[in-house]
């Protein structure tokens, strides 16, 4: 009985233990794709500024740049302006991602989509 016992604690300790590893891991995910998204949107800010190429553009050139689920916003956004507006089609993009970001981090990346003009960088090609 006393052996069934320490199995029976071992394993409570090993699943917990694997557990709390799955649950830091998304946090850890978490908080690179917030810095991917930094590194992505001041490089969407100097493209804007300082090149003025069309937005398809820079987010092709963006999502060829990075290699994470940030790419794959920048990426589906770029298909999608080709039929749709910036503004939706980033909403869009964002909705539809796998990324480990939690509610209120996805509505401020949706948010910014209403601050690129949708007729101004419609896309022509």
């Amino acid at each position: 009985m006393q052996v069934f016992k320490f199995i029976l604690l071992f394993l409570i300790l090993g699943g917990s233990s694997y557990i709390g590893v799955l649950i830091s891991k998304v946090y850890i995910n978490r908080t690179e794709e917030l810095k991917q998204i930094k590194t992505a949107l001041n490089m969407l800010e100097t493209k804007i500024k300082f090149t003025y190429e069309p937005l398809p553009e820079i987010f092709e050139q963006i999502s060829n740049t990075l290699s994470s689920n940030i790419a794959e916003i920048f990426k589906n956004a770029n298909n999608q302006m080709k039929t749709v507006s910036v503004k939706e089609a980033w909403k869009s993009s964002v909705d539809i991602s796998k990324l480990n970001i939690n509610k209120e981090d996805k509505k401020v990346l949706k948010e910014l989509g209403n601050l690129l003009r949708a007729n101004r960088y419609r896309w022509t090609g």
